[in-house]
């Protein structure tokens, strides 16, 4: 029997190189280990301006994760992959397809008359 199935394929790749990565002293809990060592980190997509940042671990490696947890949930963030994800789909960017709709075809103009009433404004 064939396998049917569709193989499931990234639409995009994000890397290294799209995030820029701060470390800082975290403070708080965890005494000394946490005052000297810079285990907080905050994580920026460049492209989007979407951040996540974590100090609640000891370890920067775990601190990692979480920030690029938060950052992968953001508004900001969701909002830049879904444009892009429209982009590559569509092979438009968003301004072109603003720019179709925009079209004179595709609008309607209406003034209002002295009466109050509104009418079409033929162009």
């Amino acid at each position: 029997m064939k396998n049917t199935e569709k193989k499931w394929e990234p639409l995009f790749t994000l890397t290294k190189k799209d995030f820029e990565m701060q470390t800082f002293r975290s403070g708080g809990k965890g005494g000394q280990h946490q005052n000297k060592i810079e285990s907080g980190v905050r994580l920026i997509h460049r492209a989007s301006g979407a951040v996540g940042e974590s100090r609640s671990d000891k370890s920067q490696h775990r601190n990692k994760g979480l920030a690029l947890q938060r950052l992968a949930v953001s508004g900001k963030f969701k909002a830049w992959v879904n444009r892009i994800a429209y982009e590559i789909t569509s092979g438009k960017t968003i301004e072109q397809r603003v720019e179709e709709a925009i079209q004179p075809k595709n609008l309607r103009v209406e003034i209002q008359d002295e009466n109050g009433n509104w009418k079409e404004e033929k162009t």
